[in-house]
């Protein structure tokens, strides 16, 4: 069962009907087994609806933020080269010329909502669930945090062997009821979220956003057990009067970015829910998680799923590059081939750019990005590292660490940090602070005071928008 947090419902039974009349009317527009289409939209049952029905009559997904921008629409549109457009508001590609590179768009036909009102009335008897294992179900676009945002083809198998397997490690259940207010443009909300609940035969409260009150109302009066957040998410509800409705679940999952030890630790005080944190990537769907039964360790990100491989490999840097293999991870970039050949290993396995080491349990813990390390005086400095020890200071609100470019030292750390009161941190009783825990050369050496740390819908760090 999918239902909006107000009880609107949709069983399977509907889900099947309505997807099926979904595929009708794609085929009835022209489309056949293969094309693209582009979905973008707020959570809805009627985008689940679009989205299922054109998987199930074998059309490849381009799931797009509907907060991108005309240029990131344009270089979307120009990559994928889909034939259908679904939007929120069909408006959003005005101007971007479309029928120049696309000819499909042409037609104000091809331009619908998601509850594809804009399509002609659908064909009978067309075939469906046809699609193989290999055929891409989904192009995923990479945050871009540097540089382009890359096209991520998963298959069908890609994205069921990464549901199969959280299904397993969390021990899904089908009288489960997940809170689902992550979007739906993102494997997190996507590919763990929706994907999982069909996978159990579960049942998911399709949220149109995320705030605390509303988290803690639909678990009361909805009976949620299970919750999957970011760690913005969490910080807001450990800053609010509703930490505590989290006991009332049986599961609460953070991804997409790291989550502060210290938050975890607040939650846990707050609300007795031990969050568990995991790790994937838009090439991967999921790939780590701390373990359901067993210790949830702050920090961590546990230890592989079923059916990945996880090693650690020296990179050119000496630092030790998370290195991974599965029936989950996708098979090579759309209209890449260099970064192909970048990404994966002589024997075949994908080198995720993320650093990691494994501690005496076995449990693999994420240091930092291998782009984005900070090479200072000949050493190693991961901004991750220093970011957790300045959000720990009471008067920090948030962090973020870039290299600034030295002729004497290669690059120096330069930290921006957002008070947590009115008013610049004294940046001595901060370089004190830090003094006592990190080395010299992990010490930021030049401070920036701003009102808010960038970052992408998903919570991560846009280094590249920070100018040192």
């Amino acid at each position: 069962m999918l239902s909006t947090p107000e009880g609107t419902g949709l069983s399977a039974q509907e889900l099947e009907q309505r997807s099926a009349t979904a595929a009708g009317r794609y085929a009835a527009a022209g489309l056949v087994p293969g094309d693209r289409v582009l979905l973008s939209a707020g959570p809805s049952l009627d985008l689940v609806v679009a989205y299922v029905g054109a998987l199930r009559y074998g059309l490849s997904v381009l799931p797009v933020n509907p907060a991108y921008t005309h240029a990131e629409l344009a270089q979307v549109l120009a990559d994928a080269t889909p034939a259908l457009a679904l939007l929120d508001d069909p408006g959003r590609l005005n101007g971007l010329n479309a029928p120049g590179r696309l000819s499909r768009l042409s037609d104000p036909g091809r331009l619908s909502t998601p509850d594809l009102a804009g399509l002609p009335a659908p064909l009978p008897d067309v075939a469906l669930d046809r699609a193989a294992a290999h055929d891409t179900a989904l192009v995923m676009y990479t945050s871009g945090t540097t540089g382009a945002p890359k096209g991520v083809p998963l298959s069908h198998a890609n994205l069921l062997a990464g549901a199969h397997a959280v299904r397993v490690a969390w021990r899904w259940q089908p009288d489960d009821r997940l809170l689902l207010c992550l979007p739906l443009f993102h494997l997190h909300g996507l590919g763990v979220g929706l994907h999982g609940t069909l996978t159990a035969g579960a049942s998911a409260i399709i949220a149109p956003g995320f705030s605390p009150a509303g988290v803690a109302s639909t678990i009361s009066e909805r009976g949620a057990t299970l919750l999957f957040g970011v760690p913005t998410m969490y910080h807001q509800l450990a800053g609010s009067a509703y930490l505590p409705q989290l006991r009332a679940l049986r599961l609460a999952v953070s991804g997409s970015a790291a989550l502060p030890a210290a938050l975890h630790k607040a939650v846990a005080q707050g609300s007795g829910q031990r969050i568990l944190e995991r790790y994937g990537m838009s090439e991967t769907v999921m790939l780590v998680s701390n373990p359901y039964d067993g210790e949830r360790r702050p920090g961590s990100v546990g230890f592989a799923l079923p059916g990945v491989s996880v090693r650690l490999a020296p990179s050119g840097s000496g630092a030790a590059e998370i290195e991974v293999a599965g029936p989950n991870v996708f098979a090579g970039y759309l209209n890449r081939p260099q970064a192909d050949a970048a990404a994966f290993t002589p024997d075949g396995w994908l080198r995720t750019g993320d650093l990691g080491e494994f501690d005496a349990d076995g449990y693999l813990r994420i240091s930092g990005r291998a782009k984005e390390l900070i090479i200072t005086g000949g050493y190693n400095v991961y901004p991750a590292e220093v970011e957790e020890v300045l959000r720990a200071y009471p008067g920090v609100a948030d962090a973020a660490v870039v290299g600034a470019p030295s002729a004497q030292w290669g690059e120096t750390v330069v930290a921006f940090v957002v008070p947590a009161h009115d008013g610049a941190v004294d940046a001595g009783v901060l370089a004190q602070w830090c003094a006592s825990r990190l080395a010299p050369y992990k010490r930021p050496r030049a401070w920036r005071w701003i009102d808010e740390i960038p970052r992408n819908p998903l919570g991560k760090v846009l280094r590249h928008e920070l100018t040192p």
